[in-house]
């Protein structure tokens, strides 16, 4: 599990770094507040171990924007002071902290709170994980991937970049049902989300955006690369029958629309999805099986 310890003491920081790497956490560092939070907009921490007094931002400031932040899971805060009266305790804990610790550490306290830390974040993670999962497919559901996205538009927005979306829809899956039953319809979207999975990049996301509709957000793309792996996507998915048993198999394609903020770069997730799903029905016009692609507003005709 990693930790970032905040600390614009450099002796206390490598202390606390090598006690906290002989536990067995993965350690980052920050000197102070404006660089944590640089960091955590980067790659959220799921333990802060933080100072209080730091120039630039302090430690109760630096948690004020952890607790505003809409990071994917919690982060869990103790707050290093050697500010050991009540009143600054309750500040501390007051300011969002969840626990707190008095300098200079005890290393049997440090790994005592640390490790209440980290069975807190493990329950979070295993009910997050609980909360966001589709049940058939074992893919973020809906709620999940819009909150991905969501966060995804953000950071883009934030940093000047791109972000994609692709919307997928399995070609004539009512006639699945029909023919072969709900059982093996079933067995289709599952089948159908493990080969999108292995098709993605590591960093790519994918959801269940309902019935036979998939969701694939893709960071940090153009719309050219977003739509190449829609493109290996789709070939991915009439390139790999379902077994069905007695030399039968089901072929299957999928149609997708891709979006890109490319040109719109405040655009809301509404409005690409919008876009992204008007570029699935042209690809259905245009035979199935196939991608197509919005084209940003400064390039429409």
């Amino acid at each position: 599990m990693q930790i970032l310890i905040v600390d614009d003491d450099r002796i206390q920081r490598h202390i606390l770094s090598k006690q906290l790497g002989q536990l067995g956490y993965s350690v980052r560092e920050a000197d102070d507040g404006a660089l944590a939070w640089a960091m955590l907009q980067e790659a959220p921490a799921p333990i802060v171990v933080t100072n209080w007094s730091m120039p630039g931002f302090n430690g109760p400031e630096l948690i004020a924007r952890i607790r505003a932040a809409r990071f994917p899971g919690y982060t869990y805060v103790i707050l290093l002071t050697a500010k050991d009266g009540r009143d600054n305790i309750v500040r501390g804990l007051d300011a969002g902290a969840d626990d707190y610790l008095i300098k200079p550490c005890d290393p049997s306290e440090l790994r005592a709170r640390v490790a209440i830390a980290a069975r807190i974040v493990d329950l979070e993670m295993r009910l997050r994980t609980a909360r966001d999962t589709d049940g058939l497919t074992g893919l973020l559901n809906r709620m999940a991937i819009t909150n991905a996205v969501e966060i995804e538009l953000a950071r883009a927005g934030r940093e000047g970049t791109s972000a994609g979306v692709a919307l997928l829809d399995v070609d004539y899956f009512k006639q699945v049902n029909d023919q072969h039953g709900h059982q093996v319809g079933d067995m289709a979207l599952r089948h159908v989300a493990v080969v999108v999975a292995r098709n993605i990049r590591p960093y790519d996301l994918l959801g269940r955006w309902g019935g036979e509709e998939l969701l694939l957000l893709l960071p940090r793309t153009t719309l050219a690369e977003a739509t190449a792996v829609a493109e290996r996507v789709c070939a991915g998915i009439a390139a790999a029958p379902i077994d069905l048993g007695q030399g039968r198999q089901l072929r299957l394609s999928a149609s997708l629309g891709v979006a890109n903020t490319a040109g719109d770069p405040t655009c809301p997730l509404d409005t690409l999805v919008q876009r992204a799903d008007a570029a699935l029905y042209q690809a259905k016009a245009a035979g199935r099986n196939c991608v197509r692609a919005a084209q940003p507003p400064n390039r429409a005709a």
